[in-house]
């Protein structure tokens, strides 16, 4: 879905395809055709974007098959899709029975991380469409927090200002510019916006700026005028925005709502939980060991990374960090100039809610990312951006 922001440029909005991921191309060719294609027609529109998760193989299979990467790119104009970012955050492995940890690598230490990073800088210029010069795609915050040392923050750097280098090189020989985004999250050795200034000031990479999730921004408590506004200050670009709502309980106290609670701790997915408090921000990596004990303080409201649909709330005592998402939205594309002109839904946990929440069929699921859709273009035409056709 394209949009005319007040400036003049464009603002693009996809979903992002890692909420029935694959890990082959010929599963990715099925998405378009079971999915993508579906939510498009629901909306009533000629063109929809998608932001394109391509697991290890599947990117192996376009990288080294020409022909399979035109055969994608006609699919994607076939079924009135279209590409101008990706989702590089998870390598492999993200429809599995448990991801939790794994997630995170290989991590910027790792040369396969940059490999992978490449070939889907190469694979996005080709899908591009004709009259879209500029592709973003996020990536991990360069690491899981623990063992990581000086050692490895040098490694990572040295990766990124490489990929940089590449970004160059790419742009030189299609014309067309690749950003990468460094997405924050709970847990992380970049945790919030705040911590990646350093990383990234210090890389001085432009084409590498912050892919910013709403619903890490809300996890962390971090204020979005306030966590913008140091971005900018300080020079950091915004490729991406992914407009995703936490879970948050106001009463993390009391037995019903830590009952309710307990009805989203699934073994799937990490679901990092924080409190703010007056000693600072203080959490768990998982919501099950929130609910455990007497490990995170329960004075004041806790918030949960669980991408909760933006459209459909959870049921009282809980509710979601929607609010932020708005807020940050405001900021992001709600001035003179936008902040990012890429925006990605990414509720990747609508199989992870509690069972009668879920969708029971491809037909609910296509409705409710529709859903959320129309709730995104609703937010930016409140703004003053114009839907385009």
């Amino acid at each position: 879905m394209r949009f005319r922001h007040p400036d003049g440029s464009t603002v693009h909005l996809a979903y992002c395809t890692n909420v029935h991921p694959a890990e082959t191309l010929d599963g990715v060719l099925a998405q378009l055709r079971d999915h993508c294609e579906p939510v498009r027609r629901r909306l009533g529109r000629d063109r929809l974007g998608i932001g394109l998760w391509l697991a290890k193989d599947a990117a192996h299979a376009l990288i080294t098959d020409p022909a399979a990467l035109r055969g994608l790119r006609a699919e994607l104009d076939r079924r009135g899709l279209e590409v101008v970012t990706l989702n590089g955050f998870p390598y492999e492995g993200f429809g599995a029975e448990e991801v939790k940890y794994r997630v995170y690598r290989p991590d910027w230490t790792e040369p396969a991380r940059l490999e992978h990073t490449t070939d889907l800088a190469h694979l996005l210029a080709a899908l591009l469409p004709d009259d879209v010069t500029e592709g973003t795609i996020s990536t991990l915050p360069i690491a899981w927090r623990t063992s990581f040392d000086a050692a490895a923050a040098e490694t990572a750097r040295a990766a990124l200002a490489t990929l940089a280098e590449r970004l160059d090189a790419l742009e030189e020989l299609t014309g067309k510019s690749i950003r990468i985004g460094l997405e924050p999250e709970p847990g992380c050795t970049v945790e919030t916006t705040a911590e990646a200034i350093g990383p990234l000031t210090t890389l001085a990479a432009p084409r590498i700026g912050i892919c910013v999730d709403t619903c890490h921004l809300a996890t962390s408590f971090e204020d979005p005028a306030t966590a913008l506004d140091a971005l900018t200050a300080a020079g950091v670009t915004i490729p991406k925005a992914q407009l995703s709502a936490a879970l948050h309980a106001e009463h993390p106290h009391l037995p019903e709502v830590r009952e309710a609670l307990a009805a989203f701790a699934e073994p799937r997915f990490l679901h990092q939980t924080r409190t703010s408090t007056s000693a600072g921000l203080r959490g768990t990596d998982d919501l099950d060991e929130a609910l455990s004990g007497a490990v995170l303080p329960d004075g004041a409201p806790w918030r949960a990374h669980f991408h909760v649909p933006l459209h459909a709330p959870p049921a009282a005592p809980l509710t979601s960090t929607l609010s932020v998402l708005q807020d940050a939205l405001t900021h992001l594309v709600g001035g003179p100039e936008p902040l990012t002109r890429h925006l990605e839904v990414e509720t990747y946990t609508w199989q992870a809610l509690p069972p009668e929440s879920r969708p029971r069929n491809r037909t609910q699921l296509a409705h409710g990312i529709a859903a959320e859709l129309i709730l995104a273009r609703d937010l930016l035409v409140d703004l003053g951006l114009k839907e385009l056709p």
